[in-house]
């Protein structure tokens, strides 16, 4: 049975699964492409929280030494931590809160493979027709 190029059923058939094997190949190379540029952008944001996690234990713990200081030393030397753990404080909320908005900015889905996939999905539907 040949259709009205000269080729069989079986041939068509199978150069249509072959084309669907190399696009769903080529979706794979592209989500792989795109979770490599997402994680990228998110190494910097991460960075960021880290440290900001990492001053804020800092700030907490000079805020903890003030109050101690505090209770048992003259007020020039509690306050003087009390400054430091507050400037530490402040600096790690700040840092904490420019990654999270980065960090919001992330997709976690490979949106441009996935809108891709419809299309090929779609292509391939119209091909078995």
């Amino acid at each position: 049975m040949t259709g009205q190029s000269g080729r069989s059923v079986p041939e068509v058939l199978q150069d249509i699964v072959g084309n669907i094997q190399e696009i769903i190949r080529s979706e794979f190379s592209l989500a792989k492409v795109e979770i490599k540029q997402e994680a990228a952008q998110a190494k910097r944001p991460l960075i960021m929280w880290f440290v900001g996690g990492i001053l804020g234990l800092y700030g907490l713990g000079f805020l903890l030494v003030t109050a101690i200081m505090a209770m048992a030393v003259v007020m020039p030397i509690w306050l003087a931590a009390l400054i430091v753990g507050a400037v530490l404080t402040v600096v790690s909320i700040a840092l904490l809160s420019a990654a999270s908005k980065k960090l919001k900015l992330v997709h976690t889905v490979p949106e441009r493979t996935m809108e891709s996939m419809k299309e090929n999905v779609q292509w391939a539907k119209e091909q078995i027709k």
